[in-house]
């Protein structure tokens, strides 16, 4: 892709764009406090590691939170814009993909960040999706940990 497509394709995105730009420095300068502007209230996360979303935006900056401290050497590797259905309410709506690298626990991690946008161009949807799936299982743990750790989930009962 050239550089002319690549900018072309952003100028159509409009304010999704410029919010997916925000929220890629924000990441990988590890600025928990420049993501918060970006989500709407109630935003949706869906993670490879639970089946029920994370919903509202002060789980969501929790759980960015843990994910900042939790991956190694994470980095943004790629991105593609353009429009996708979301999973709430099946409205299409503009959406940008992220692509990553990043160590978990020693553990290699592919992924992508989904990132679906109001008419205002915040975050309203976010879907993460990671291979392989023993790197999911690490994310898992180690994420759960943080939740717990960071109080925003009870720790798990004794079995």
């Amino acid at each position: 892709m050239n550089l002319t497509n690549h900018v072309h394709d952003y100028r159509s995105q409009g304010e999704a764009v410029t919010t997916a730009d925000r929220f890629r420095a924000a990441v990988d300068s590890r600025d928990l406090t420049a993501l918060d502007g970006l989500f709407t209230e109630d935003v949706r996360l869906y993670s490879p590691v639970k089946f029920t979303p994370f919903e509202g935006r002060a789980m969501v900056l929790g759980l960015f939170g843990v994910l900042l401290r939790t991956f190694e050497d994470f980095r943004y590797v790629g991105d593609f814009a353009g429009t996708a259905e979301t999973s709430a309410d099946g409205d299409t709506a503009p959406a940008t993909v992220l692509l990553f690298r990043a160590t978990v626990n020693g553990k290699q991690i592919h992924g992508i960040d989904l990132l679906h946008f109001d008419h205002d161009g915040r975050i309203k949807e976010f879907t993460v999706m990671v291979r392989p799936q023993s790197a999911v299982q690490a994310l898992g743990e180690a994420v759960l940990a943080g939740l717990v750790a960071d109080g925003l989930l009870p720790a798990p009962a004794d079995q």
